[in-house]
Parts: structure tokens; C-alpha cells; sequence
């Protein structure tokens, strides 16, 4: 798919300094562009590498003049960081940009699907399942019985989602994501052996929410794991049956969530954290990454550590403790001075 300078600049309400019909059908980094590449300029510390780039066209801000020779073609925008951001976005819809219904596919009964769908090759789509329009499931896909679906969704290949999940408008499920799969609820007898609990509650999923890759959300026992509006996780997450997450909340890869706790909105999660089961995370707190939050915390609190405690003191501990051995050695010292 190729582009004109011209076509760019008026996406982007630019200026074009230079050929307007020059074409460009891919992008890069300004200090690795070729002919054919579009590119931008934003941040002053490449500035040298506009005068050497190969790119064909360069965004770039409205108050840059050149003081030497340039072969690549201008696009003058208010702001080439946020412009640049705005095409991304705009060749990223062109490129989804596909309907139909490829086959092999299954579509049982019941089914409704407003208009611009795409269904890739391979994929299952249960009974009375409803989609709404402008909905694009990538090959491989599983969606189960009863199934509803909002606007503007994308699913990518090999999405799984079981039956009775309700997602919103605007939501993206990436390529392994598994929706809805069983609670891990089992009771123990008294042989020692454990016997299932049936998991019969569902999964509901906001509007502008984002999956990552490999992640996995359980079905409630009863009732719902709810996943609030603009929620955005990573890849590799998994969220146990009958958590609640707040509106908004953000959480990295390889995070653990154990069965009905709440979070608030607003919350930053890093990487690797635990979090035990029946407990109510407030309102913007910030929990630092690895670590294992095993008790509430109270609303904008931010914690770090295994077990995890308020992060300045955390920080304090952690200068003491990387100092421990020469603490003790000193200890030992002052023992023998004494003695």
C-alpha cells in the first residue's frame, strides 16, 4: 500500500516542503530510513540524521528550517511526535481494514452480526452468538454459545472465548487470550482428594478495553469477573474467577490476581506482581513490580517488596540491606572491642 507525500500531508493537515508526489510504502527510525520509508523528526538529538536520512519523507515540526542541503521530502506538522502517532493509528486501520467471512468457518444458529465483519479461516462462532458491527476475528478463533460482542472489536488469531462472556464496544483481544475458562475452585475431601466446584458465573469485559497476548480471565463461580472500561493489560496476565478491576487500571506482563478481589480505578500494576485472594485494592495505588501484596491498601497507597510494604520505606530497608554484610562485620567489631 503506497502513499503520497501530498495524500500524508493532508491526513495530517501538514505543509509538504518538497516533491508532494514522492511515494512512500513503509516506515522507519529517521537514522535507518530508505527509499520508500517514511519517517519523523521530533526529538532535537537526531536532529544531524535529517540531513543524511534515505527516507523519502520526514515529518517533521513546523519550526524546523533546514541549514544544509536535505534529500527527503518535508511534511511540516504542529507536532511530528503526535502526528506521526496519528498516521500509525491511521495505517493501522487500513491495514485491519478486512470483511468477510473466509472459509473453512463455522456459524451456528442463532447467529447476528452487524455490517463490515471479518471472520478468518478456522474459526467457531457458537450459537445465538451476537456481534456487532465492524468486528474482525482473526483465523483460529473459538467463541462459544451466547456469546455478545460490541462494535469496533478485534480479535487476533487464536482467541478463545467461552460461553455467556459479554464484551463491550471497542475492545482488543491479542493473538492466545482466553476468556471465560473455569475458576480454579476445588473442595477438599476428606480422602484428600479435591472435588471440582462448578464454575457457572461468566466473564464481562467494558468498552476500550485491551487483552494481551496469553492472557487468561476466569469465568466467576457465580456472578461475574468484571473487567472495567479502559482497562489495559499486558501479555501473560492471569485474572481468577470473581475479581473486579477498576476503570482504567493498567497492569504489566505476568501478573497473578487470586479469586474475588477487588481493585480500584486508576491503578498502576508492574510486572510479576501476586496478589492474594478477598482483598480490596483502592483507587490509584501503585504497586511496584514483583511484588506480593497480601493484605488491602488503602486508596493512591504505593507498595513494593514480598511481602509488599509502603515503597519509600521499602527503599529505605533496601540501602540498609544491601550494606547488611559490612553492618555485621562492624557488629562483630564492636562485640570483640567490648569483650
Amino acid at each position: 500500500m503506497k502513499f503520497t507525500a501530498e495524500q500524508i500531508a493532508s491526513i495530517l493537515e501538514g505543509e509538504v516542503v518538497g516533491n508532494p508526489n514522492v511515494e512512500v510504502f513503509k516506515l522507519s527510525k529517521i537514522e535507518e530510513g530508505s527509499e520508500g520509508s517514511l519517517t519523523f523528526l521530533a526529538n532535537p538529538k537526531y536532529l544531524n540524521y535529517i540531513y543524511s536520512t534515505k527516507a523519502s519523507i520526514t515529518i517533521v515540526n513546523k519550526s524546523f528550517e533546514a541549514e544544509q542541503e536535505i534529500e527527503t521530502t518535508l511534511i511540516k506538522v504542529v507536532d511530528a511526535y503526535k502526528s506521526f502517532s496519528k498516521l500509525l493509528e491511521y495505517y493501522n486501520q487500513v491495514k485491519l481494514m478486512k470483511s468477510g467471512i473466509e472459509q473453512p468457518s463455522v456459524v451456528s444458529e442463532g447467529v447476528t452480526y452487524g455490517e463490515g465483519l471479518y471472520l478468518g479461516s478456522f474459526c467457531y462462532i457458537g450459537k445465538n452468538v451476537q456481534i456487532g458491527t465492524n468486528v474482525k476475528i482473526y483465523p483460529n478463533s473459538f467463541i462459544g454459545d451466547n456469546v455478545v460482542i460490541g462494535d469496533n472489536c478485534v480479535f487476533f488469531a487464536g482467541v478463545r472465548i467461552y460461553s455467556e462472556t459479554v464484551i463491550g464496544h471497542n475492545c482488543t483481544l491479542h493473538s492466545g487470550a482466553i476468556i471465560g475458562c473455569d475458576g480454579f475452585g476445588f473442595a477438599p475431601m476428606a480422602d484428600g482428594s479435591f472435588d471440582k466446584i462448578p464454575q457457572i458465573g461468566n466473564v464481562i469485559i467494558e468498552d476500550n478495553v485491551e487483552i494481551g497476548s496469553n492472557s487468561t480471565i476466569d469465568r466467576a463461580t457465580l456472578g461475574s469477573t468484571i473487567i472495567r472500561k479502559g482497562v489495559k493489560f499486558d501479555n501473560q496476565i492471569h485474572i481468577a474467577h470473581n475479581v473486579e478491576i477498576g476503570e482504567n487500571t493498567v497492569i504489566a506482563a505476568q501478573t497473578g490476581i487470586a479469586g474475588s478481589t477487588k481493585i480500584g480505578k486508576n491503578c498502576l500494576i508492574g510486572g510479576q506482581v501476586g496478589i492474594a485472594g478477598h482483598l480490596v485494592i483502592g483507587d490509584g495505588v501503585r504497586i511496584q513490580a514483583q511484588s506480593g501484596v497480601g493484605k488491602n491498601l488503602k486508596d493512591g497507597e504505593v507498595v513494593q517488596g514480598s511481602p509488599s510494604f509502603n515503597y519509600g520505606d521499602y527503599s529505605k530497608s533496601y540501602v540498609h540491606f544491601k550494606n547488611l554484610p559490612k553492618i555485621v562485620n562492624d557488629l562483630e567489631v564492636l562485640k570483640k572491642n567490648n569483650e
